[in-house]
């Protein structure tokens, strides 16, 4: 059943918004395996904004920040400040937790994509 409040937003949306939704779904799951693949070399936030859309991932600055954050209080990150320039800033690196998590995000990341490959090349279970 549908309830009529939320159906009738739902059909609201163009379908550039639903894909923009489900797209945005998507690259919220990689920023993590990103950013601690990308921090296995120590870098600064910004650098790190850079670094990710260098390789097609892009981030804005209020979502990476909080981001990283999060992956310190979870141990993933460590983090220290860099006196040495006019203006101190925070050096991240993905600890030794982070490592092991991101090996597992990787190899998850992997079958799905396995997976996706089978449906897409053998839908129903066709061979």
């Amino acid at each position: 059943m549908c309830v009529a409040q939320y159906c009738g937003s739902m059909s609201q949306q163009s379908p550039d918004e639903v894909l923009r939704t489900h797209r945005q779904e998507l690259r919220r799951g990689t920023v993590v395996a990103a950013s601690l693949a990308a921090l296995r070399t120590p870098g600064y936030g910004y650098a790190l904004l850079e670094e990710l859309a260098r390789h097609g991932i892009e981030v804005e600055a209020n979502t990476l920040y909080p981001l990283l954050r999060r992956l310190e209080e979870q141990a993933l990150l460590t983090s220290e400040w860099n006196p040495d320039q006019s203006r101190p800033r925070r050096v991240y690196r993905t600890s030794p937790a982070g490592e092991q998590v991101l090996t597992t995000l990787l190899a998850d990341l992997e079958a799905i994509r396995t997976s996706l490959s089978s449906i897409t090349q053998h839908p129903n279970g066709a061979r």
